[in-house]
């Protein structure tokens, strides 16, 4: 005997990145609970579902209860892009529910629900504010079970109206000893955080029956667009299996006698660390690197975090970008996340098809971001570029370090191990003087010179000039090669 499964319609819910995170779409049909404090975006996520959803055929019904009246809430919520004047009366209907709530008969209130939803048939049936109704009501001591033999009710209702419910509460905690918890078959919460002059928010999907979520807390943004959620950066790689690299092609840098060093210039889908001190010319080499992709007929996204990309880069670099050959991430909103600069970048890869990213800084990416992020800085660094990787493009990084002259360092957040390639920017004195100095000390699978060689700056950008003189023991001693070849797996010399 054959069993059949009940197939579940997931929705849409119109709010970017949620759907990822519910895993795959909201549940048709289902009883649900946006919670959090008060702020936290509850009434405008809500909103937002609400107008993606509604058609005339399955309109919405918003009831209100002792929270914001629809008038005041309507002359905020109209201030997001998702609101839709048209829809208001006609597919979206708002009921105030002040009067009967506030004679605490549960009976009362839920005969009001019932007569609204069967004069209308709504697809989407919201109740803001509902810990205000069960407030209202909880005057005596069977409060509690009056509370839970409503509930139950309204959600079976609900669900044999063919009604998909959102119930949105301010509950402070998610540990509340309330019934809808248990009856509710998704929990959504809300949280944010104050840390110095920054405001975190995180969503967490506590419950979702019959489907996988992904775990944990993640970041969203309220702009004028609505709610944005960004699901962690490490889920791309389930959704898009990495391409098949072909690390046999090379991508010229933008510097000829580099790409000499290099031995024929950057594998492509290699991820590349330039590490040098302040003005040693890294987002010279990193404009040039793109500059150079555009010569060749690829696309770049470049996230700049320390200087605007058209304003300091160069009359090329920014007719590359007016030309949208070049996307920009924009870097410049406060309180920033990792897993949100990751989405922003895959974002524009994918909409430019670019093949080349650059990010500069790192020390700059830092700083952009909430404080409660920098103390994960490194993990969440490693999921960007592994996240990357999965979309089969070359990427660019720069890292500010100080130049202690006789202490060799890559980067101050032990991000060597993560690329594939490193070129080192040093300054040295000789005769009074600082020169610039680089090497290419790392390129992992394939031949590169170990030489340290002598480059400056001009109007054209970086030129490369000879290998430095082993004098005073500035080499160490160390005689030089043309040539090294790194094992394909480990990144160290063969020999």
């Amino acid at each position: 005997m054959t069993t059949r499964k009940a197939t579940i319609n997931r929705l849409a819910t119109g709010v970017p990145g949620l759907d990822e995170v519910l895993g795959g779409g909201l549940p048709e049909f289902s009883f649900n609970l946006i919670g959090g404090s008060p702020g936290s975006g509850k009434t405008t996520l809500a909103h937002q579902i609400m107008f993606a959803l509604a058609t005339p055929k399955r309109p919405a019904l918003y009831f209100t209860v002792l929270g914001e009246p629809p008038l005041k809430m309507l002359r905020y919520q109209q201030q997001f892009d998702f609101f839709d004047s048209d829809q208001v009366n006609s597919s979206i209907r708002f009921i105030n529910l002040a009067d009967v709530t506030a004679t605490g008969d549960f009976e009362k209130v839920l005969s009001r629900i019932v007569a609204e939803v069967e004069a209308h048939g709504p697809g989407t049936v919201f109740v803001d504010s509902f810990r205000s109704m069960l407030l209202a009501g909880g005057r005596d001591d069977k409060s509690f079970i009056d509370q839970q033999q409503f509930i139950q009710r309204l959600g079976l209702l609900m669900t044999s109206w063919q009604a998909t419910t959102f119930l949105i509460g301010e509950y402070l905690t998610e540990i509340d000893p309330n019934p809808v918890f248990t009856v509710a078959d998704g929990l959504i919460w809300l949280r944010q955080s104050q840390q110095s002059n920054s405001i975190v928010r995180k969503m967490e999907i506590m419950k979702m029956r019959g489907q996988r979520t992904l775990p944990g807390l993640h970041t969203f943004r309220i702009s004028a667009a609505g709610i944005q959620v960004f699901a962690p950066v490490s889920q791309d790689a389930r959704i898009n299996p990495p391409p098949a690299l072909r690390t046999d092609m090379k991508l010229r840098m933008g510097v000829a006698e580099l790409d000499r060093m290099m031995g024929g210039g950057l594998p492509s889908g290699y991820s590349l660390l330039v590490a040098g001190p302040s003005g040693s010319g890294k987002s010279i080499l990193a404009s040039a690197f793109l500059i150079e992709g555009a010569r060749a007929g690829e696309t770049g996204v470049i996230a700049a975090f320390e200087q605007r990309p058209k304003a300091a880069r160069g009359r090329i670099l920014a007719d590359l970008i007016d030309a949208d050959r070049v996307g920009v991430v924009d870097t410049q909103a406060p309180d920033l996340s990792v897993d949100e600069i990751a989405r922003l970048l895959i974002t524009e890869i994918r909409r430019l098809k670019a093949s080349r990213v650059v990010i500069d800084s790192l020390s700059g990416f830092e700083l952009a971001l909430a404080p409660t992020f920098r103390e994960d800085f490194r993990e969440s660094l490693s999921r960007l570029v592994s996240s990357l990787a999965t979309t089969g493009v070359s990427v660019l990084m720069t890292s500010e370090l100080e130049d202690r002259y006789t202490d060799l360092r890559f980067s101050p957040y032990g991000t060597a191990f993560m690329t594939d390639a490193i070129i080192v920017q040093r300054y040295i004195e000789v005769d009074s003087r600082l020169l610039r100095v680089l090497a290419v000390v790392k390129l992992r699978g394939s031949e590169h010179s170990n030489e340290l060689r002598l480059f400056h700056i001009d109007a054209d950008g970086i030129k490369i000039g000879a290998m430095l003189p082993d004098r005073e023991g500035l080499l160490g001693g160390q005689p030089s090669r043309e040539l090294k070849k790194e094992d394909p797996v480990t990144g160290v010399d063969d020999d």
